[in-house]
């Protein structure tokens, strides 16, 4: 059964994310609230934790996990950003959006996409989200909690522990999350493209939609 963690959506308490971390360290899969979405998040190097997403979402090898980072220093250890990119990434972060970019030799191959190398990144705007990437001084490994058959993602953390109670061993309960996904920009291409409009506003990127 996974433990249930209510903490304060702007002040979350650090006992509890140290807690959260220790769960993470062990392997463990987690729930926790973004700027966006609430999402499944793991350790960087808990492959085991992959499958399980895997498995939970239903999704195939194909799937594209997100690197969920503090900031665009960390970012920038597993991406490779020129300074155009730097530009753009530091008018939009943190926030709701998520960075295609190439990856660097720091993120384990088995997150890249397997032909073009790249990694999708983030830097959320979000106090609990923040205060557990401080605490755990790493990026999470992570992936949209939007269920099988579900249209849209759950936003009442009480509601997934009780869907997911033997599915995840730990759910952040950071008040509300909103139902619209980042908005995702690749960079790798010249001009940016833009992938998908979600909640992220492309004005301060000057880009256009699709």
């Amino acid at each position: 059964m996974s433990q249930y963690f209510e903490v304060h959506p702007v002040n979350p308490q650090r006992r509890l994310l140290r807690q959260a971390v220790e769960i993470l360290r062990k392997g463990g899969l987690i729930v926790y609230p973004t700027d966006s979405l609430y999402a499944l998040g793991c350790a960087l190097g808990s492959k085991g934790c992959m499958e399980r997403i895997r498995r939970l979402r239903k999704v195939d090898q194909r799937h594209n996990f997100t690197l969920v980072c503090r900031d665009l220093s960390e970012l920038a250890t597993y991406a490779r950003v020129d300074n155009q990119a730097f530009r753009l990434l530091k008018a939009a972060t943190p926030g709701p959006y998520t960075f295609i970019l190439r990856a660097s030799h720091e993120v384990p191959r088995r997150l890249q996409t397997s032909k073009r190398k790249t990694i999708g990144l983030r830097v959320p705007d979000h106090p609990v989200a923040q205060a557990l990437l401080d605490e755990l001084g790493e990026p999470l490994m992570s992936s949209t909690l939007l269920l099988p058959g579900d249209e849209l993602p759950m936003t009442d953390a009480r509601e997934i522990r009780e869907r997911l109670e033997h599915e995840v061993d730990l759910v952040i309960d950071g008040g509300g999350c909103g139902i619209e996904p980042t908005t995702v920009v690749d960079l790798t291409e010249e001009p940016p493209r833009v992938v998908r409009v979600g909640k992220g506003p492309l004005e301060p990127l000057g880009l256009e939609a699709p």
